[in-house]
């Protein structure tokens, strides 16, 4: 390296005809500061006025800890199965052409334009005992409206775009000519399936798992019709929330959505924990 190169090897702003670095950083972080930091830190400053005493009896209240449990565990199973049914929807847009494929292809990104109190009715009308799916399901012993299992069904529907929309593209730039030299040298399709087709897939499937989760957690307009909100049974999180408010008790809500925000925190770092950690297996191999 000669020395009139030296030092422009430690320069880290280049000219560029658009905005530079210092405008579009401070335009960056003066946006995420406005919209994400400062309501996060007044979140955590309200609920902190109640002190870790009045913090730790809200999270230990068996309504609260049961509607906390009922909104985590419904927002998981629910990207669970997007995860797996949106990855195979985004395998059949990109793999396969067939009539009517364009339409299904716009359909997939309706619930993002639906408004979700739309979507809740909708779902609810349909799976409520004498609804159009509900009636045939109800025989069977099969209840969905005003259960967990219409929470999740509703989380899937919000839900499902999100994995579709972020495997997709990852999916269609995978060369074919990977899977026709794994069947070459002597891999059937469950293999060349899991060892060559999935890995690059991977950390896309996870990415459109934790934004469905995060959608779950926090959603409330679809979910509410279609939940009964009994307490102790099929009570979301938001809907103490936004009880909690309409008593004017605002620390409580805070201190509410401060234990949402510190458990979706910590199961969004295991996520990407693990989509860091095969980023780095896949790239290593």
């Amino acid at each position: 390296m000669t020395a009139s190169s030296s030092p422009k090897s430690w320069q880290w702003k280049h000219p560029s005809v658009i905005p530079g670095f210092g405008l579009t950083l401070g335009l960056s972080l003066s946006m995420l500061t406005l919209i994400v930091l400062i309501p996060l830190a007044a979140l955590v400053i309200r609920a902190g006025s109640l002190g870790p005493s009045g913090i730790y009896a809200i999270a230990t209240d068996p309504r609260i800890g049961a509607a906390l449990r009922t909104s985590f565990t419904t927002a998981l199973i629910a990207a669970a199965a997007n995860a797996v049914f949106g990855t195979l929807t985004a395998w059949v847009l990109v793999r396969y052409t067939f009539p009517g494929r364009r339409l299904l292809d716009a359909l997939i990104d309706l619930p993002f334009a639906l408004p979700t109190a739309v979507a809740g009715i909708a779902l609810t009308t349909i799976y409520a005992p004498n609804g159009l799916i509900g009636q045939w399901l109800t025989p069977l012993g099969i209840k969905v409206a005003y259960t967990p299992l219409g929470i999740v069904v509703a989380l899937i529907a919000v839900g499902f775009p999100f994995v579709v929309r972020t495997v997709q593209p990852v999916m269609e730039e995978l060369a074919r000519e990977t899977e026709e030299v794994s069947a070459t040298l002597g891999a059937n399709r469950f293999q060349t399936l899991v060892f060559v087709v999935l890995p690059p897939l991977v950390p896309a499937i996870l990415t459109g798992f934790a934004l469905a989760l995060a959608r779950g957690v926090g959603e409330y307009g679809s979910v509410i019709f279609i939940a009964g909100n009994l307490p102790f049974k099929s009570e979301i999180a938001p809907l103490l929330i936004v009880i909690k408010l309409e008593e004017f008790n605002y620390p409580a809500a805070t201190a509410i959505a401060a234990i949402m925000l510190a458990i979706s925190f910590v199961m969004l770092f295991i996520i990407n924990g693990i989509q860091n950690w095969n980023q780095r297996r896949y790239s290593d191999g």
